[in-house]
C-alpha cells in the first residue's frame, strides 16, 4: 500500500506529467473487482470526467487526490497509478483508464483492494459514499497536517501523544492504526521505530519525553529518506520504475544481524500485521 512520501513523489509527478492535459476518454470498471470500492454511481463517471483538463495533484495521506477542473477524483492506497506516453502498449486490465488529448493514457488498476472516488468538487458525502467510513477516512486525511508538511510540528506531535486513549497503546497502536497520522502505516512504521530505538510493543506511557521527540524527528527523518529516493523498492512510480529506498527492516532483514549492535533481527505477528525489531537496540523493558 502507498504511504505518505509515495504518495506525495506520486502528486509530483501526476503534476509535471499531466496537468493541462484534458480527458478525452474515461473508462470506469472494464475490468470486474470486487474489491474495488467506487463513489457514487459509476455511470456518471465519464460525463463528469470528459472535457476535463488535470489542474492539480495532492497527497493526502497515503491517498492521492487529482482535480480536474470542477471534478475531483481520489484513489486510496490501494489504487496503482501508471502513466502510458502516446503509442504504449495499454495493460489488458484495468479498473479505469483516463485518455489525454495528446494521446497519452493514464491506467489505474486494484490489486488488493482499493477506492477510486470521482465527485464533484463540492461532493457531499452522503450522496457520494455507501459507506460514511470512507467518507470519513478521506475527510480525516484532508484534515489533519500532512506528516512531511511545515504544519506537522514538534509541538503538534507531542500533543497527539498526551490523550488517555493514546497513552495506553502500544508505539506501533499510536502511530499505525486510527489514523493517528494519515500515510503512516506498517509498511514505514519498522524503519521509524528501528531509528527511534524504540520497541513496536512500548507503551507510550512508558516513553519518556525524550523518546516521544526523538520519535518525532525519526518520523520526519525516515519519510523524508523514502521521499527522497522515489520510495520503497517494492513500490513502482507513475512510470513503472520502483522506488531506491531499501528497508531497515523488513522480511528481507529477519534472522540477519543487526547493522548497529549485531543482534538478531526478529519478527512477530502484532496488531493485524507484522512487526521487525531488534531485541538489542529496540528494548521492551529496561535493562
Amino acid at each position: 500500500m502507498l504511504e505518505a512520501p509515495e504518495a506525495l513523489y506520486l502528486a509530483n509527478q501526476i503534476n509535471d506529467t499531466l496537468r493541462g492535459k484534458r480527458i478525452i476518454l474515461a473508462v470506469t470498471g472494464y475490468t470486474p473487482h470486487k474489491f474495488t470500492f467506487y463513489s457514487g454511481d459509476t455511470a456518471q463517471y465519464e460525463e463528469r470526467l470528459l472535457t476535463r483538463s488535470i489542474c492539480e495533484a495532492n497527497a493526502r495521506g497515503g491517498m492521492l487526490e487529482i482535480r480536474a477542473d470542477d471534478t475531483l477524483l481520489v484513489f486510496s492506497d490501494g489504487a496503482n497509478l501508471r502513466y502510458y506516453g502516446p503509442g504504449a502498449k495499454l495493460p489488458p486490465k484495468y479498473q479505469m483508464l483516463l485518455g489525454f488529448d495528446d494521446d497519452s493514457f493514464l491506467v489505474v488498476s486494484i490489486r488488493m483492494y482499493g477506492g477510486i472516488w470521482c465527485m464533484p468538487v463540492n461532493w457531499r458525502a452522503e450522496e457520494y459514499f455507501f459507506t460514511m467510513n470512507l467518507s470519513a477516512y478521506y475527510e480525516t486525511a484532508c484534515n489533519k497536517p500532512q506528516v512531511l508538511s511545515a504544519a506537522f510540528t514538534k509541538e503538534y506531535f507531542m500533543r497527539l501523544a498526551q490523550p488517555e486513549e493514546i497513552q495506553k497503546k502500544s508505539a506501533k497502536g499510536f502511530l499505525a492504526t486510527g489514523q493517528s497520522i494519515p500515510g503512516l502505516g506498517n509498511g514505514v512504521l519498522q524503519d521509524i521505530l528501528y531509528d527511534a530505538r524504540i520497541h513496536p510493543k512500548k507503551k507510550v506511557k512508558d516513553l519518556t519525553p525524550e523518546e516521544v521527540e526523538q520519535l518525532y524527528h525519526s518520523i520526519k527523518k525516515i519519510l523524508n529518506e523514502i521521499y527522497l529516493h522515489k520510495g520503497r523498492n517494492m513500490k513502482s512510480d507513475l512510470f513503472g520504475n520502483k522506488g531506491e529506498y531499501i528497508p531497515y527492516l523488513s522480511k528481507d532483514t529477519t534472522g540477519k544481524e543487526c547493522t548497529r549492535c549485531g543482534d538478531i533481527i526478529q519478527k512477530e505477528s502484532y496488531l493485524g500485521g507484522s512487526i521487525y525489531y531488534c531485541p538489542g537496540c529496540q528494548k521492551l523493558l529496561p535493562s
